[in-house]
């Protein structure tokens, strides 16, 4: 289970065209744990999965290996609730996409 976690970290991690660095700042915790998670020397802790799997956009259960559905089925939703679903994530997307760009402005400041 710990092998099937560190790849799916990685490979959603990835997905979502996120570095090491940049998933370790969004967590408040350095590089080098992320990197552990990835190598599966290390597990992140429970807090630490809920807000993977809700930066990631997956479940948790996908996330360590439980189940090969990467995203929760959305299909019983009305369309509002889809839309509003939809609205939701893109709001989310572009406040993280404005920190991450300021924080990295910052940086070379």
């Amino acid at each position: 289970m710990i092998l099937r976690t560190a790849d799916r970290i990685r490979e959603l991690r990835t997905k979502n065209n996120l570095t090491q660095a940049d998933l370790a700042r969004l967590l408040y915790v350095t590089r080098s744990s992320v990197n552990a998670w990835e190598m599966a020397v290390a597990i992140p802790s429970t807090e630490k999965i809920a807000e993977l799997c809700r930066l990631l956009h997956t479940t948790s259960d996908y996330l360590l290996g439980l189940d090969q559905d990467e995203m929760l089925p959305i299909s019983h939703y009305s369309q509002e609730e889809k839309e509003l679903l939809y609205r939701m994530m893109h709001y989310f997307d572009e406040i993280r996409h404005h920190f991450a760009s300021e924080e990295e402005h910052e940086n070379q400041n």
